[in-house]
């Protein structure tokens, strides 16, 4: 027997676009099974030997899609944290993984540990028994009961390390052939795409010639790449183009990653990128969506900066070159003079990158001020001081960097192919408050405050435009026969409270989350349930 529920009274926003209306929205197990006038819903129940109906009322409310955060790292706490409060209970029902090419599948004995250190400012170092080695079985472990629903990517650095190592060196063919097995096996796992983080080793040493190949299993599946692309600096604009020429070249399409245009020598620029991606669309039939976050700050590890060549070679490795004082000199240069591919070739202004956290407690008093301000108490030089924290802490400390401009956050998120993604990191002291406000900053601050989006409009951005880029046809949407992945909220009151001061707030406003038919959030509460489960490429 199958349990009902009747949302009774509320307003539908259903994902479309379109105008709301007034609706009751009755589920039966994990659907949608009647979408009926106000008052009506209670009569549509008890149909075919279900139980009593549970009527909630959420009049003056507005009832949603579940919001799909496009740009997730939460691949550890979905399976490490069960409250997972900071995504539920904004109204996240559905996360993509596997991102910036770097992630926790696939990987091989060899590669995991390294790709766990690699990780641990991204995702901190839960205690995690990680059997799993391919997506297949990773996704098997989501399917065991997860907070959220969960959509993996094929990480193109997990790829590239997994047969090269952290070589800088172009692949011979045998190998080559043996990186498109590996992505060719993820897409058959269930996995919805590549993901490449080109600003991060060893995804930066790969061409473009040898993305498009390792994107031709991609193709064959109906698949998306989903670049962080060369360049958020120096070269923006040109490195925007190279990811589009990347995905004509392989006929695949694109999803760019946190699309921002970033530093104060960009300001106002980002009308030039979205050129560049309707000229793409128009011109040459690309199909590009993108991702961004409602906020100034970028957010990675501490080590990020660092030139690509300081990098090869893995943990181990980067730490000796920093140690070495020849070696150190050489890298200062590079960062504070030059401008690094690591720091998109802009000369590294030190009071914009800001300590988040750190893996070792002894580092604590590093958090939560700029390195500027470190080195200023005590007496140190910046780049000196930038240099220990690196070493204390063996590379995994967390990081801020105060470099965005709101005109073109505002610009981005107006176009038509835009979509949410958090880009949130849950670990740290001081983590971005990304991770728990993304998604009510943009219906409280820029829908309700500032006009910049309809409400209709901006939640068609948070649900039915991704669920399109992930081709799922029974989401995204509020209509018969859904999957039951809700959200019901205040649009009077519904805001992010989370700051970069308290980044842990949680939102005010999402009273409702409801996963598969199952309340993850109820009344404003983290209930206990757990009803998330693996979203697979459905087979084309």
């Amino acid at each position: 027997m199958q349990s009902e529920t009747v949302l009774a009274g509320g307003r539908v926003v259903d994902g479309t676009g379109g105008p709301s209306r007034p609706a009751d929205v009755v589920l039966r197990g994990d659907r949608i099974v009647h979408i009926v006038p106000p008052g009506a819903g209670h009569r549509m129940t008890g149909i075919g030997g279900a139980g009593p109906a549970e009527v909630v009322d959420v009049s003056g409310l507005v009832l949603a899609p579940g919001f799909i955060d496009m740009h997730s790292h939460s691949d550890l706490a979905v399976l490490a944290d069960p409250g997972h409060e900071a995504k539920v209970l904004q109204g996240v029902t559905l996360e993509v993984v596997g991102q910036d090419g770097l992630g926790y599948a696939p990987v091989t004995d060899d590669t995991v540990e390294e790709l766990r250190a690699q990780l641990a400012g991204w995702n901190g170092t839960p205690d995690l028994d990680h059997a799993w080695r391919g997506i297949g079985g990773y996704l098997d472990r989501v399917d065991a009961g997860a907070p959220v629903n969960v959509a993996h990517l094929v990480p193109q650095g997990n790829v590239r390390m997994a047969v090269l190592g952290g070589e800088d060196r172009a692949p011979t063919g045998a190998e080559l052939d043996r990186m498109r097995a590996i992505v060719a096996r993820g897409m058959e796992d269930g996995a919805h795409g590549l993901s490449a983080g080109l600003t991060y080793t060893p995804g930066m040493y790969a061409t473009d010639d040898e993305i498009v190949a390792l994107l031709s299993p991609v193709h064959e599946a109906g698949g998306y790449y989903c670049p962080h692309h060369r360049n958020y600096g120096s070269r923006v604009v040109e490195s925007y183009r190279e990811c589009l020429d990347v995905a004509r070249r392989a006929q695949v399409a694109l999803h760019l990653a946190h699309c921002h245009v970033n530093f104060p020598r960009n300001r106002g620029r980002a009308p030039e990128v979205l050129d560049a991606i309707d000229e793409a669309t128009v011109h040459h039939g690309l199909d590009v969506t993108l991702d961004s976050y409602p906020y100034g700050a970028s957010a990675t590890y501490l080590g990020a900066p660092l030139p690509s060549w300081a990098q090869t070679g893995g943990t181990a490795a980067t730490l000796e070159r920093l140690r070495d004082p020849g070696t150190r000199a050489r890298i200062l240069h590079e960062i504070e003079v030059e401008g690094t591919d690591g720091n998109h070739g802009i000369p590294m202004d030190w009071s914009a990158i800001v300590v988040t956290g750190t893996a070792d407690p002894a580092l604590s008093w590093a958090v939560g001020a700029s390195v500027a301000e470190l080195a200023a108490r005590r007496g140190r030089e910046p780049g000196d001081l930038y240099m220990e924290l690196l070493i204390g802490d063996e590379l995994r400390s967390g990081c801020l960097l105060q470099v965005g401009n709101e005109e073109n956050i505002r610009t981005i998120m107006r176009h038509s192919s835009h979509t949410a993604g958090s880009d949130g990191i849950l670990v740290g002291a001081k983590p971005h408050p990304r991770g728990w406000g993304t998604f009510p900053r943009y219906l409280g601050h820029y829908v309700r405050e500032l006009g910049v989006l309809s409400l209709e409009e901006c939640v068609r951005h948070l649900t039915s435009r991704p669920a399109r880029r992930l081709g799922l046809s029974g989401r995204g949407t509020v209509h018969l026969g859904a999957v039951a992945d809700l959200v019901v909220f205040d649009p009077d009151t519904v805001d992010a409270r989370a700051t970069y001061d308290e980044p842990r707030l949680t939102p005010v406003g999402i009273e409702h989350v409801l996963v598969a038919g199952e309340f993850t959030v109820r009344d404003g509460r983290r209930t206990d349930r757990l009803p998330g489960r693996s979203v697979r490429r459905e087979r084309r």
